[in-house]
């Protein structure tokens, strides 16, 4: 039997599958009828990813952000479907490496979605290992190759919850923005500065050996500098 597609396909166009819907700028209160320019946020993640960068207040682009659940390549797959029935200015695709112990193939995976998405001309934000360490930069620096679960660990201390039963939860994921701009102890404008040193030491690497990396900062900064002033 051929194997189920899971990407964007023309009968989705038909039936008006969620990513797929038109951009209702209303979304974000937009005061302007004439916007600069349109962004497609394609994220591997369900919750966390798509419900943060939702929470930026951005005024002078529309946005509009999936959390898709697929694997990387499927998900560049996705975002090429998508861009061929809207055609936004930008379309970013967000995912991490997410090491698993006992397998291997997440890494020809992740080294083979980033090229993907670059040859098709589409902006990745990619974390290695974890979308979660841009939540750590906002807090100290650490240039130490970790895995996702010291980040979980980590959070967990530093917000007082347990981050992989309760942080990924919808409403907690829409109220990280807010969280971390009212805590004294993180930085955003840090978070940035940490980010783009660690990239700046290890961009010359393979993907998979840019451990820690986060390229999330790019996309935050295009998202601030459309915010409401």
């Amino acid at each position: 039997m051929p194997k189920k597609r899971t990407y964007a396909t023309k009968t989705d166009l038909k039936s008006q599958k969620p990513w797929l819907k038109k951009v209702h700028t209303s979304e974000y209160k937009v005061e302007t009828e004439n916007l600069k320019k349109t962004i497609l946020i394609v994220c591997e993640g369900e919750n966390t990813e798509p419900l943060y960068f939702k929470s930026f207040p951005v005024l002078t682009l529309t946005v509009k952000t999936f959390g898709l659940g697929q694997s990387k390549l499927k998900l560049i797959e996705c975002a090429e479907e998508i861009q061929k029935s809207e055609n936004f200015d930008e379309l970013w695709c967000v995912f991490d490496l997410d090491i698993k112990r006992d397998e291997q193939n997440c890494i020809p995976d992740f080294n083979n979605a980033i090229k993907k998405a670059k040859d098709l001309g589409f902006k990745v934000a990619y974390s290695n290992d974890a979308f979660e360490l841009w939540f750590y930069l906002h807090y100290q620096y650490n240039d130490c190759e970790n895995h996702r679960t010291f980040y979980y660990e980590q959070l967990s201390q530093l917000w007082n919850i347990n981050y992989e039963k309760e942080g990924k939860k919808r409403k907690f994921s829409s109220e990280i923005l807010k969280r971390l701009q009212s805590d004294k102890r993180a930085s955003q404008t840090e978070a940035i500065k940490r980010a783009k040193k660690l990239y700046e030491d290890k961009k010359e690497l393979q993907y998979h050996l840019q451990n820690p990396v986060t390229l999330v900062f790019e996309l935050v900064e295009l998202l601030i500098e459309n915010m409401k002033k």
